[in-house]
């Protein structure tokens, strides 16, 4: 009996140092705030630029779905303190267990507050394809610099990583409380285990970082090729209302698509045209006209990265399969 009763103390204590850790995440005084765009459906829009302490990290959009039977999140944001406010939001017109959180892709500004939400009892879906991404060099640099630029937001004491209960292969369906949802691996693309999100029944899409509305995408080490395609997939859907990864909700996505798709198609198009020519990487960069993109959120942060990283793509695709 005394046995027993230790356990049930010790479990106790760990409950309660969870709730206390949670308690004690650095409040966030960016405006986090739930906006409808649907019967059922909900996101929170974030700012505009790269992660930074004026943004307080607060630069991705996240999103949730009300149904009698519990709640269904995408994406958790960029640090605990953001998922925290963002879960004060839900809580504000449910107190209905999350019931899980779907993860567009394991990128720093949509996962860091994963942990809230565990410890919510939410069971965390992601695609296979990200199987041991917390754990790589890149996640490992990535919170290197997050630990530099969002201090008190992400540090070693406060930051789990956590990865999936559930590994997804592909394309999955599921209801809940009445809902129908459409789940869509959409990678490779912007990230090898894109996950969307469609639901139905409010004709809105979760696209996560497939698509960009109103700054120059991070397209890193992505394959443009397949991100193209993987647009069309989206188009597909005919949604109503589109939630982009970065940027406003989009009342008429097959237009606001065309920033991402078009700034893709630019890139392989000057960077194709450079590799073709046997013109170097820096002087192409320095001829080709950004004019278009320039005044854009992000572009200092990510078009040269951007650029030089399609030029070796284009270097790839040249020598053939």
């Amino acid at each position: 009996m005394h046995r027993l009763m230790s356990a049930f103390l010790s479990l106790a204590l760990v409950l309660a140092g969870t709730r206390v850790h949670a308690a004690e995440y650095p409040p966030v005084d960016v405006p986090v705030r739930a906006v409808q765009i649907g019967p059922h459906s909900y996101y929170v829009p974030g700012l505009a630029g790269a992660a930074s302490a004026d943004n307080q990290g607060f630069m991705s959009n996240a999103g949730f779905v009300i149904t009698p039977a519990g709640v269904v999140v995408f994406d958790a944001l960029g640090t605990p303190s953001l998922a925290q406010a963002m879960l004060a939001e839900i809580r504000k017109l449910t107190q209905a267990p999350i019931r899980r959180v779907l993860v567009s892709h394991f990128h720093a500004d949509h996962y860091y507050g994963l942990q809230v939400f565990k410890d919510a009892g939410a069971e965390i879906w992601a695609h296979v394809n990200a199987q041991g991404a917390t754990r790589s060099l890149a996640a490992r640099l990535r919170f290197e610099q997050r630990k530099e630029v969002l201090q008190p937001w992400v540090s070693d004491e406060l930051q789990r990583f956590i990865e999936a209960d559930v590994w997804l292969e592909g394309d999955v369906d599921f209801e809940l409380g009445g809902v129908r949802f459409l789940v869509r691996h959409v990678g490779p693309a912007h990230s090898p285990e894109d996950l969307a999100l469609f639901v139905a029944d409010d004709g809105v899409l979760y696209a996560g970082d497939l698509v960009f509305k109103g700054r120059v995408p991070f397209v890193g080490e992505a394959d443009s090729r397949l991100w193209l395609a993987s647009l069309e997939k989206l188009l597909a859907l005919a949604p109503r209302v589109l939630v982009p990864g970065h940027g406003q909700a989009s009342l008429e996505p097959a237009q606001d698509l065309g920033l991402t798709r078009d700034y893709l198609r630019y890139l392989r198009e000057q960077m194709g045209r450079a590799v073709a020519d046997l013109v170097p990487f820096e002087e192409a960069y320095r001829n080709t006209d950004w004019s278009r993109y320039e005044h854009l959120p992000a572009f200092a942060e990510a078009n040269r990265v951007n650029a030089y990283n399609t030029y070796i793509l284009m270097e790839r695709e040249s020598l053939g399969p």
